[in-house]
């Protein structure tokens, strides 16, 4: 079962979203129209609530999770994915917020309460500490992830583009019959 019910929240997919047969999906989640999910990705809304906008790819391997409220942050911290977003392969995001148009690179973490603002590219294996904010318009790298230069415009036309991409693929995707996983 991917699309799993929680506590009673079951997740709220929009319209023409692909969730990969491989990935899980529950609880309190609610993913945009247009966005993918794509294969081993585990989207884990159990103990706060994870929004996902649209037109935003979730690539294969990676986990989001939530921060709990409890003695220690009373409010917890919710996973906030803006419209636009490319999530590479085997990211970690915990309980922070990701603006619009955001690059996340390959097995990169963001932590609890971190927010990276729109039109941000962060690459791959960064670690963005809990609590820390990222600037729109630039380029960060690193452990911890650290402001390089920023953005060109080329770059900046490329979320829209790679946003673009994905939403032809996992349409390609939708198309398939994946009946003989069952």
């Amino acid at each position: 079962m991917k699309i799993r019910t929680f506590q009673g929240k079951r997740p709220k997919l929009g319209e023409a979203v692909f969730v990969d047969p491989s990935a899980v999906v529950l609880g309190d989640v609610e993913i945009g129209d247009h966005s993918s999910i794509w294969p081993l990705v585990v989207v884990r809304g159990d103990m706060h609530r994870i929004r996902i906008g649209r037109s935003t790819s979730i690539q294969d391997g990676s986990v989001l999770h939530i921060t709990h409220a409890g003695p220690y942050n009373p409010d917890g911290f919710p996973l906030i994915i803006g419209d636009e977003v490319t999530v590479g392969h085997q990211a970690m995001l915990h309980g922070c917020t990701i603006g619009d148009r955001v690059l996340i690179g390959m097995g990169t973490m963001v932590m609890d309460g971190a927010v990276v603002e729109s039109e941000v590219i962060l690459g791959a294996g960064s670690l963005v500490p809990p609590g820390k904010t990222l600037e729109s318009g630039y380029l960060y790298v690193g452990r911890p992830a650290k402001q390089v230069r920023p953005l060109t415009e080329k770059e900046r036309s490329f979320f829209s583009y790679t946003a673009g991409n994905y939403v032809k693929l996992k349409d390609q995707h939708l198309q398939e019959d994946y009946s003989e996983l069952d």
